[in-house]
């Protein structure tokens, strides 16, 4: 008897090591911050406990023009399902979005 629960108390330990520490269905948010007065752009972060992060700012261009626009800059980050830690870097202004990253093609 006392080998079965040393077996069974064994396999438990095993399981709950071998479980992913956390995932996106259970994420929780570690840190959030967001300024956003609502004239002349925005800026806003946060982050997770399963590694993905996310901080992005925006900026009023030429004000009362015909050319007014948002220009935003950010950066985001997540792990993947093969554990690599993927980051995006991004570029959104006339031109279009413009993401960077090491694992996207140039």
């Amino acid at each position: 008897m006392k080998m079965l629960i040393g077996v069974v108390g064994l396999t438990l330990v095993v399981s709950v090591l071998a479980a992913p520490l956390d995932d996106s269905r259970n994420a929780e948010i570690l840190r959030y911050s967001s300024e956003n007065i609502g004239i002349d752009g925005y800026r806003f972060e946060f982050a997770t406990s399963d590694g993905t992060s996310r901080t992005e700012e925006a900026e009023l261009r030429n004000a009362g023009t015909d050319n007014e626009a948002l220009a935003v800059r950010g950066s985001y980050s997540y792990t993947g399902p093969d554990g690599t830690v993927y980051v995006i870097n991004y570029i959104a202004d006339e031109n279009g979005f413009q993401p960077e990253g090491a694992h996207i093609p140039k």
